[in-house]
């Protein structure tokens, strides 16, 4: 089978259609790992568009968020002030669907989380210790994760030590993942923080145990231009346009 893996759509319309627009003929699934809103100036047509595209989802922070589910204490000031104003903006319909959102998922040979699969949630697996600890938490092949909008693969080979290797995947970069194990981050959809301002997405092929990392284009100022409208702060807008 062969799916979109994509992350972090952090209510950033215009990143969202663009990337949908990118994903080739052929894809079976689009699996999303959370964040669908949080950040951005879309939060509704976001939530939207991934139940009209019927996705396999779970839940990010930013979500549960947005639901009253974290305390926003623990938000820097201006995520926690775009969560208050998400939470005025969301649609009862829209609440409840990002409610009934799973923290994981098992599919085959994959497990899909936000965070970590230690803490679906909240962890950032930015190093490769973090990535280390990790993977005694999972027991398929391969665990996706979000969270971080930095697209990333960590590999734990099956031929000598364990040890685990980090690697930045920047570009459009392929990887066979037929060996060891892996946690892979494909990235930033709606707020990219790897020097890059492209949405970064995955093609993933299950069956060849293949994965590919996409980077797209789009219309940044006019994600800028909703985002100023709707008062959000000026630091979530200026930087979409460097990708950190």
């Amino acid at each position: 089978m062969r799916c979109a893996v994509i992350s972090d759509i952090h209510a950033n319309l215009t990143a969202l259609e663009t990337v949908l627009d990118d994903i080739a003929d052929g894809v079976e699934q689009i699996w999303c790992l959370g964040d669908v809103v949080g950040y951005g100036p879309d939060p509704n047509a976001c939530v939207d568009r991934v139940r009209r595209e019927d996705m396999i989802c779970v839940v990010g922070n930013h979500d549960w968020a947005s639901l009253g589910k974290l305390d926003l204490d623990d938000f820097n000031p201006d995520a926690r002030r775009a969560c208050l104003w998400t939470q005025e903006q969301l649609s009862e319909e829209n609440r409840e669907f990002l409610d009934q959102l799973p923290a994981s998922l098992v599919i085959g040979e994959f497990t899909l989380v936000h965070g970590s699969p230690r803490a679906p949630i909240w962890e950032y697996i930015t190093h490769a210790s973090i990535a280390t600890e990790n993977f005694y938490f999972f027991d398929t092949s391969v665990c996706l994760v979000g969270h971080t909008h930095v697209p990333t693969a960590f590999h734990l080979s099956e031929q000598g030590p364990a040890v685990c290797e980090r690697s930045w995947l920047n570009g459009e970069r392929n990887l066979d993942l037929s060996e060891g194990r892996w946690i892979l981050n494909p990235g930033g959809v709606g707020q990219p923080r790897d020097g890059s301002p492209s949405s970064s997405y995955f093609i993933l092929d299950t069956e060849e145990m293949r994965v590919e990392t996409r980077r797209v284009s789009y219309d940044i100022e006019s994600t800028q231009e909703r985002m100023q409208r709707a008062g959000l702060p000026q630091s979530l807008i200026t930087r979409l346009s460097f990708g950190w």
